[in-house]
């Protein structure tokens, strides 16, 4: 399934550049990144990562959660655990579990992080500005950056804030950081 996920995400993100009237050229102008990168995204030959996404989603001005959605089937009402959609980042083992994905008429998504023990993942901007959003540390302990502001979370603790600057996701110690974030459109 998640040959398929990758495949459709391809095709999902070549139809927004051409749906936005951009060439390769202009989107990595947007994105920052490489042309050849996006070439090589945009025909399945690679898996992006989530700071890649991060930057092609704030291109184009959508959370990433959003995009992902996009490329999955509409979502239920009833969203079982079997069900959910996993993402893996191919280059550092992050997973990201879309609890609640989007769906038409509701501002509001979970989502479900595990950071493996060291990953560090930076978003140099968020993919729209002022999302709202809540981080409840589940297990492990987490450094959040907002806006160059390190917040370290406990097993309980919850950060809430709205999103505008770039923001970064650091698993301190030796254990997986395991959370889930809420997130509202603005």
């Amino acid at each position: 399934m998640e040959q398929d996920i990758d495949t459709r995400l391809a095709a999902r993100l070549a139809q927004l550049r051409r749906d936005a009237g951009w060439s390769l050229d202009d989107l990595a102008a947007r994105s920052g990144v490489p042309k050849a990168t996006l070439s090589r995204l945009e025909r399945g030959e690679t898996s992006p990562t989530a700071s890649l996404l991060g930057k092609l989603c704030a291109a184009h001005g959508r959370p990433m959660s959003r995009l992902l959605a996009e490329v999955e089937a509409e979502p239920a009402l009833l969203i079982r655990a079997a069900d959910q959609p996993v993402w893996t980042d191919p280059t550092n083992g992050f997973v990201r579990r879309s609890l609640s994905p989007p769906a038409s008429g509701l501002e509001t998504e979970m989502i479900h992080g595990t950071l493996p023990p060291g990953t560090i993942i930076d978003y140099d901007a968020p993919p729209m500005p002022g999302l709202e959003q809540h981080i409840w540390l589940l297990e492990g302990r987490l450094e959040y950056r907002l806006d160059g502001v390190a917040h370290v979370l406990e097993p309980g603790d919850v950060l809430r804030f709205r999103l505008y600057g770039a923001s970064r996701f650091h698993a301190l110690g030796d254990a997986p950081s395991r959370y889930i974030i809420a997130i509202t459109r603005p």
